[in-house]
C-alpha cells in the first residue's frame, strides 16, 4: 500500500491514445486502465483530463438548470423537498460527488489543492442540503434566496467549482480548449455567486403581477406567505413574500461583487475580453431560459443585461497602458482605480438604462425591466471595487511569484 500511495510528479503528460467511442466506452476504458489508488497529482493522459472536465461541465449544467427552474418554481408553488427542480439539481450533485470520489481515489486530473477544494465544496453542499430542509420546517416559508442555509448551498457549489477551475488550469496547457473551458467554468461560478440576486429579479415582477390582479403564485402559496406574517393576503404580505431584500443589496452584489469576480476571471485566464465573455455567457443563458420557463407557465424574471457592461468595464481596464508600466504595483493601482470608475459608470449606467427602458414585448407579463435599485450605492461600489481590485491583483501576483 505504501508503494501504491507514493508521491508522483505532478501534472506530467502521458502518451496514451484516447479510446474510441462515447462516454460509456471511455468510462469503461478508464476503469480498466486507471482504477488504482494514488495521491493527487498523478500523471494523467490528456484524454482523461478532457473527459473528466467535460463531465464536470455537464454536471454543473444539470445543477444550473435545476437551480434556475427552482427559483421560478418557488415563486409559483409552495416548497416541496422532492420538486422536479430539486431532482434535476440532484442529478448534477450526484455526478459531482461521483467525480470527486473517483478523483480522490485515483489522484488523476487534480492537484492536492484542487482536490481539497472539490472535497470541501462537496461536503459543505451535502451538509447544507439537510440543514436547509430543517430550516424550512422551522422557519416556514423562508423564500428569500439570502437565507443562511441557502448561502451554504451557494458556498459549497462555488468552492467545488473553484476546485475544478484549479484542476483544469493545472493540467491543461494554454490554448483554445483551455480558454473555452475556463470561461465556461467561470460562467458557472458567476451564476452560483450571482444567484441570490434572482430574488429581486423575480420579486419585482411578482409584485407587479399581484397589483394587476394577475398573480403568478398559486393562491395556496400567497396564503401561506400571509399566514407566515399573521395577516391577510395584502400588498404588504406580497412584498414580504416577493421583495424582502433592501434596495441597496441588488447593485452592491450585482455590480460590485460581480466586478471583483470578473477581475479574478480575467486575471487568471489572461485573454482579452474574458470578463465580457463570462458575463455574456451567463446573460445569454438567462435570456435563453426565460422563454422556456415563461412558456411552461412559470413566473417571469427580469434579465440582468447590465452584467455584460460590468464585464466590459473590467476588460477595458485591463487594456489600459497602465497594465504595461514597468512598476507592477503602480500598474495594478492605476488599473484598479480606473477600473473602479469604469465599473461604476458602465455598471450603474447600464442598470439605470435597463430600469427605464420599458419593454415593448410581452407587456402582459413584464412591467418592469429591473428590480428596485438604491443608486446611492454608486460611490460605495466605485471605492470598494477600486480598493479590493488592487488587493485582489496584488495577492494574486504574490501567489504566482511564490509558486514560481
Amino acid at each position: 500500500m505504501t508503494d501504491q500511495l507514493a508521491a508522483v510528479p505532478q501534472n506530467e503528460p502521458t502518451a496514451e491514445p484516447a479510446p474510441r467511442g462515447g462516454p460509456i466506452a471511455k468510462t469503461r476504458v478508464f476503469f480498466q486502465r486507471h482504477w488504482q489508488r494514488r495521491l493527487p497529482g498523478r500523471p494523467t493522459p490528456d484524454w482523461v483530463v478532457s473527459f473528466t472536465y467535460r463531465t464536470w461541465l455537464v454536471a454543473l449544467l444539470f445543477k444550473v438548470l435545476g437551480s434556475s427552474w427552482d427559483m421560478s418554481w418557488h415563486f409559483m408553488w409552495i416548497r416541496d423537498d422532492f420538486a422536479p427542480p430539486h431532482l434535476l439539481n440532484s442529478v448534477g450533485t450526484a455526478m459531482v460527488c461521483t467525480l470527486v470520489i473517483i478523483q480522490t481515489y485515483t489522484g488523476m486530473a487534480c492537484t492536492r489543492r484542487s482536490l481539497r477544494l472539490m472535497q470541501a465544496g462537496t461536503v459543505i453542499f451535502l451538509l447544507a442540503a439537510p440543514l436547509d430542509v430543517l430550516n424550512h420546517r422551522i422557519s416556514g416559508l423562508d423564500l428569500t434566496a439570502w437565507s443562511p442555509t441557502h448561502a451554504m448551498l451557494y458556498l459549497g457549489t462555488a468552492v467545488m467549482i473553484l476546485g475544478a477551475i484549479d484542476g483544469w488550469l493545472s493540467y491543461r496547457t494554454p490554448g483554445r480548449a483551455r480558454t473555452t473551458t475556463l470561461v465556461a467554468l467561470w460562467a458557472f461560478l458567476l451564476e452560483t455567486v450571482y444567484f441570490a440576486n434572482g430574488q429581486q429579479e423575480y420579486g419585482i415582477l411578482a409584485l407587479r403581477a399581484w397589483e394587476r390582479g394577475e398573480p403568478g403564485a398559486e393562491p395556496s402559496l400567497l396564503q401561506f406567505a400571509a399566514d407566515d406574517l399573521g395577516r391577510a393576503v395584502d400588498r404588504e404580505a406580497v412584498i414580504h413574500f416577493a421583495l424582502p431584500i433592501p434596495d441597496w443589496v441588488y447593485p452592491l452584489w450585482g455590480i460590485g461583487v460581480m466586478a471583483l469576480l470578473l477581475v479574478a476571471a480575467r486575471a487568471m485566464v489572461r485573454v482579452r475580453w474574458t470578463a465580457t465573455a463570462v458575463a455574456g455567457a451567463y446573460v445569454a443563458y438567462r435570456a435563453a431560459i426565460w422563454p422556456l420557463l415563461v412558456g411552461g407557465g412559470f413566473p417571469p424574471s427580469t434579465v440582468p443585461f447590465y452584467l455584460v457592461f460590468v464585464g466590459l468595464a473590467v476588460d477595458l481596464a485591463f487594456l489600459l497602458p497602465a497594465a504595461r508600466l514597468r512598476a507592477p504595483v503602480g500598474g495594478v493601482l492605476v488599473r484598479a482605480a480606473v477600473g473602479g470608475v469604469l465599473v461604476a459608470a458602465l455598471g450603474f449606467g447600464a442598470l439605470w438604462a435597463q430600469a427605464h427602458l420599458r419593454p415593448w414585448l410581452l407587456d402582459d407579463v413584464r412591467t418592469e425591466s429591473a428590480p428596485p435599485v438604491g443608486y446611492w450605492t454608486l460611490p460605495v461600489v466605485l471605492v470598494a471595487v477600486g480598493v479590493l481590485w488592487a488587493a485582489l491583483e496584488t495577492a494574486g501576483r504574490r501567489l504566482r511569484d511564490a509558486g514560481a
